[in-house]
């Protein structure tokens, strides 16, 4: 497993002065909920900021890769036993759960007015996938929509389901970090909320995410994800996209890191959007994301 962000600052500055390409996607012609003909399931959403094009130089702008390189570092910093000052902001919260090995943090930013919630992945990332259950479950625990609730682009009203495990280390701290949030948001209502996570992670942040925005569903959301391996299935997928917004999710993947696509797609698993690929060498990022896969 290899994201090249994970790095020291000296590492991660020269990397932001490294030479950036951005390349948008070519624009899908199938229709929403559907599936094309390589089996993936499309969402069909329009890209007015991503215009269809053949020019390698065009695509997203400095903003999103700026970004990518700040929400990459608050994902690092939830590795860290002790981060007193996640990128010199105050740490409202840090929440740990020995039993899930599961770890992340509350920030926030007061000149950008943002409450960040980070969530780190493990060492152990092979094994939690492959030892621990693959098996779907209903997307269940605090602050989680119910089936009722549940409205995503396709009108499909299958319910939603998620590795199980992820679930659990999602369910094993969303308690605190959801009363954290409210208190904090009753102190300073016009902030907004960012969630980010590597490998697990953002598997853990995708599934806070929907939750987030359920809960308080006038703050605006946004995502951001490194490594992320796929989470749950179809319904899943799309009721991110639905309820935290296409716009508003980056879910970023090396070249080289396998753990994106570990868990196959035929035990019913695809990935929601919006991917940003890296390359290797030169360090490059391509839009990619046209298909739920």
């Amino acid at each position: 497993m290899r994201f090249d962000f994970f790095a020291n600052d000296d590492e991660l500055h020269g990397h932001c002065k490294c030479t950036r390409h951005f390349v948008s996607a070519m624009d899908s012609q199938t229709s929403p909920g559907k599936e094309d003909s390589t089996g993936n399931l499309s969402t069909g959403w329009p890209w007015p900021h991503f215009p269809r094009t053949d020019d390698p130089s065009s695509g997203i702008d400095q903003t999103t890769y700026d970004n990518l390189v700040r929400y990459t570092k608050y994902s690092s910093g939830a590795y860290q036993v002790l981060c007193p000052r996640p990128m010199g902001n105050t740490l409202v919260e840090q929440f740990v759960d020995l039993i899930t090995s599961t770890q992340g943090f509350i920030a926030r930013d007061d000149n950008r007015q943002e409450l960040v919630v980070a969530f780190r992945g493990t060492k152990e990332i092979v094994s939690v996938l492959i030892d621990t259950s693959l098996m779907l479950t209903p997307l269940r625990g605090d602050g989680l929509p119910p089936l009722s609730c549940v409205s995503v682009s396709s009108g499909s009203s299958d319910e939603p389901r998620v590795h199980t495990g992820f679930l659990a280390a999602y369910q094993s701290v969303a308690r605190t970090a959801l009363e954290c949030l409210r208190a904090q948001l009753d102190a300073h209502p016009s902030y907004r909320i960012v969630v980010a996570g590597h490998s697990l992670g953002g598997s853990i942040g995708s599934i806070a995410s929907i939750a987030i925005k359920y809960t308080f569903a006038e703050k605006d959301v946004q995502l951001y994800t490194f490594g992320q391996p796929r989470t749950g299935d179809s319904a899943f997928a799309e009721l991110v996209e639905d309820m935290v917004g296409i716009d508003n999710i980056f879910r970023a993947v090396h070249s080289v890191d396998g753990v994106p696509t570990m868990i196959p797609t035929k035990l019913g698993y695809r990935h929601h959007a919006t991917e940003y690929w890296q390359f290797t060498e030169p360090r490059k990022f391509f839009y990619i994301n046209v298909h739920v896969q």
